[in-house]
């Protein structure tokens, strides 16, 4: 089987060009910044025809150059992408084989955002997929969906030939990396995991059973309705209890953010990162 050849990203702008990509592939695996996930493992699950698809900053999960066909999808910004911004193309892309890597695909979600050029990383062979408006008729309002659950989406509407897989999509946090309130983490688990039942894509190491569907045939005389608004219930107090400990913590470490506030200020310009 032929593949594409490293750099075929360059220029390419339009949902049939990427879905032409894509399709040349048996399995397209798409990698999560997540403490979770274990690169070697992944990469010997799965046959070279498989494409490995990153996102933005890598060195989340790469600490050593990555050998197999990869993508790297980087997320437009109101001020271009982050990893352009912060000036770490350089350390992203030397994570990537030059011989297997095809480039980046800078998508954006929303008008407000702004894509980058070829240029901007540095010469990187660059394509763009406008997915503004994408998700806007069901996302939840006042959210942003992330990149991976809306390139996930976007590839099983394309119907497309090869097996999609996703790994380390748990939306849970870790001591090294924060979970951005920005994005309805619930919805997008919810939405992931229904596509995982129905057979759209697969979430790697199989999502766990569901007990809350056993409680159907315990309650039989209950309809489906009212034990589904029952557990939102019980979900609603739960979470306003949370809420309420939550501010508890806030109001104790106040004096603790006022000192780190007050000494990232002091921070050395020298150390800082600037715009491009």
């Amino acid at each position: 089987m032929d593949f594409p050849a490293s750099g075929t990203t360059e220029n390419l702008t339009t949902a049939e060009q990427w879905r032409a990509l894509f399709s040349r592939y048996s399995h397209v695996i798409l990698v999560a910044n997540s403490d979770q996930v274990n690169v070697k493992e992944l990469q010997a699950e799965y046959p070279p025809t498989a494409l490995f698809v990153f996102f933005n900053k890598v060195y989340k999960v790469l600490d050593e150059q990555f050998s197999g066909r990869s993508l790297l999808i980087s997320r437009a910004q109101p001020g271009g992408a982050n990893i352009v911004y912060r000036q770490e193309v350089a350390d992203v892309v030397k994570l990537f084989a030059p011989q297997a890597f095809l480039g980046i695909m800078n998508i954006r979600l929303a008008a407000s955002e702004r894509l980058n050029t070829s240029s901007d990383y540095l010469g990187t062979p660059t394509g763009h997929l406008d997915l503004a408006g994408f998700c806007a008729d069901f996302y939840p309002q006042a959210k942003v969906p992330t990149s991976g659950f809306a390139i996930a989406l976007w590839l099983v509407d394309q119907a497309l030939p090869a097996k999609i897989i996703l790994e380390g999509f748990s939306a849970q946090r870790s001591e090294k990396w924060r979970v951005v309130a920005v994005h309805d983490w619930t919805f997008e688990q919810v939405f992931l995991r229904l596509f995982e039942r129905v057979g759209k894509l697969t979430m790697r190491g199989g999502i766990a059973t569901n007990s809350y569907a056993s409680l159907a045939s315990r309650f039989p005389e209950l309809p489906a309705a009212e034990i589904s608004s029952t557990i939102a219930e019980v979900l609603s107090s739960r979470l306003n209890q949370t809420d309420a400990q939550v501010d508890k913590l806030i109001s104790l470490t106040n004096v603790l953010r006022s000192t780190d506030e007050f000494l990232r200020r002091l921070k050395p310009k020298f150390l800082k990162k600037t715009k491009a």
